[in-house]
């Protein structure tokens, strides 16, 4: 049994807490929020954000960052993608030597183009930094439906240690050293599940679905693979498997933000309805980024762009991207005569 604290008690958070405690471990669950804190503590269910998923008593909420963090044997930093770094830096002074860090979160920071776990290696350099990630929404794990994700760590052992510690009969788990891919992977495919819920708004089909599921991974492969990501993460859980499940799923919030924004809304007036931070609005500008400095064509994530920050019609996006020159499918594919 492992004593772990789990930072963030938000939807992944609550889920993953309530999954570590069936498996046997201590938990303790931090947030900065006092209220949060009194409503878990007496509900012991986060009706917001996880209604009907019901915490363990064994499962210790607190608002004290140094008990949280000191002397725990794994952390799992669960905090929104933008609040990263920020928690990181509280963290710092609480983390031992060699003390494990599994960030759940998926983002790249906008102004240094860091993945999350570069920006916790930064403000924690003394922490063992892993990943976990894969087709796994919070309101399913909870419910204990089955699931499966990939550990990424720089050493096999890290990694085999928290397969171990999150592995069970509904809850499957892979190891793999591509940190970078699976990073990647999970941040990449928000914004194209923002792409998926703009076609759901403006009345799209299967085949549109299908078409930016498939042409979206192959941007998001073109450029992990030029950043040093593996090509094999991208056809994996961390790459196609969570690209399918957030531009489907009815519980992405990136594709009902998307939904909302192709039937007319702002982007901002459709975070404030979903009501919870859309990961992929804050990883559009910097996939933009990546994909000028590594010199990559990522179509999708212009247009996505555009319609996000430079007042874009949604359905005029979708002109540009169906009007674009006529090109091979895989440039890598050669004629035999």
């Amino acid at each position: 049994m492992a004593n772990v604290g789990v930072l963030g008690a938000g939807s992944w958070g609550t889920a993953l807490s309530v999954l570590l405690s069936d498996n046997g471990h201590q938990v303790s669950i931090w947030s900065i929020d006092e209220n949060e804190v009194s409503m878990l503590n007496e509900k012991r269910e986060h009706e917001l954000k996880l209604p009907g998923v019901k915490l363990p008593e064994d499962i210790i909420i607190t608002g004290d960052l140094e008990a949280a963090v000191r002397g725990k044997d794994f952390l799992v930093l669960a905090v929104p993608s933008p609040f990263t770094r920020g928690t990181a830096r509280k963290m710092k002074p609480y983390v031992a030597e060699g003390q494990i860090i599994v960030d759940v979160a998926k983002g790249i920071e906008e102004s240094t183009l860091m993945t999350l776990s570069r920006q916790i290696e930064q403000e924690i350099p003394q922490a063992d930094v892993a990943v976990l990630s894969g087709p796994s929404h919070a309101e399913e794990v909870g419910r204990k439906l089955p699931t499966t994700c990939v550990v990424g760590a720089k050493s096999k052992k890290t990694a085999e240690y928290l397969q171990s510690a999150f592995i069970s009969n509904v809850f499957r788990v892979y190891t793999s050293p591509d940190i970078l891919g699976i990073e990647l992977g999970g941040s990449l495919k928000n914004v194209i599940a923002l792409a998926a819920g703009i076609a759901d708004g403006l009345g799209y089909g299967d085949n549109t679905k299908a078409a930016l599921i498939t042409r979206g991974i192959a941007e998001i492969a073109r450029l992990g693979v030029k950043m040093g990501g593996k090509i094999e993460t991208f056809s994996g859980l961390t790459g196609i498997g969570d690209l399918i499940v957030t531009c489907a799923s009815v519980h992405s919030r990136n594709r009902r933000a998307g939904c909302l924004i192709g039937q007319g809304m702002s982007m901002q007036e459709a975070m404030d309805e979903v009501k919870m931070v859309v990961e992929g609005v804050y990883s559009a500008k910097a996939a933009a980024k990546l994909a000028r400095e590594y010199g990559v064509s990522m179509p999708i994530v212009e247009e996505v762009n555009a319609v996000l920050f430079e007042g874009k019609s949604p359905a005029e996006a979708v002109n540009e991207l169906m009007t674009r020159e006529s090109r091979s499918e895989n440039h890598t594919l050669t004629w035999e005569e």
